[in-house]
């Protein structure tokens, strides 16, 4: 046997080199604004963290257009990408909102049980997404949990007009129906096409909203 016949297989390469996969830094680039956003939530300063996961909605939108326009990735570049979009999700959609709710509710143990049910469903929608994938090629089972952010982002919009407490309330309700329908056995369609840059006009004019109230 020959000694080139002998070495075990090179393996997949460096970690790291995954992440200088163009899709994968798009992906990682909203995986940053997602921290902008829970740093934002943390301190409380509503605008900024509703205008970080804005465009962190937007550049999850990005990596599989990216994705679909660069040629020879290779089977390896492909898996690897649709776990860290997957990871990068349950951050962007699920923690980030379960944490602008603790901060809303200025952490009152009231509100953790809430906290818990947007985790808890975002983990379970995403697994089984992972695991099933579409019903078709352009149709979810559920409400995918990029929406979670979108409509936060709208009621953030009239924070100011309402008390806190009840502004809590509101979004503590509006929260777990949405998780309710993160996880319902509904079909939902995969939007695409004109509706990204419907998204990215979305996250313009309500980043221009949201950075007049932070003057």
């Amino acid at each position: 046997m020959s000694r080139s016949a002998s070495r075990p297989p090179a393996g997949p390469g460096p970690m790291l080199a995954f992440a200088w996969d163009l899709p994968n830094l798009c992906s990682l680039a909203g995986l940053l604004a997602a921290l902008f956003g829970l740093y934002f939530a943390i301190r409380a300063v509503y605008p900024a963290a509703l205008m970080a996961l804005l465009w962190a909605i937007v550049f999850d939108w990005s990596d599989g257009r990216i994705a679909r326009a660069v040629k020879g990735r290779t089977a390896d570049q492909r898996a690897v990408g649709a776990q860290l979009d997957s990871l990068i999700d349950i951050v962007s959609f699920s923690v980030a909102p379960a944490l602008l709710l603790l901060s809303v509710g200025r952490f009152s143990p009231w509100f953790v049980p809430g906290a818990f049910v947007i985790l808890a469903t975002g983990a379970i929608r995403l697994s089984y997404f992972n695991v099933f994938g579409l019903l078709d090629d352009a149709t979810y089972r559920g409400l995918s949990l990029d929406n979670n952010v979108l409509v936060l982002a709208l009621l953030f919009v009239f924070e100011p007009l309402v008390g806190r407490a009840s502004f809590a309330v509101v979004v503590y309700v509006a929260l777990l129906v949405l998780a309710a329908f993160n996880v319902a056995p509904i079909e939902t369609p995969k939007l695409g096409g004109r509706w990204y840059y419907a998204v990215i006009l979305y996250a313009l004019v309500l980043s221009a909203i949201y950075g007049w109230q932070l003057r």
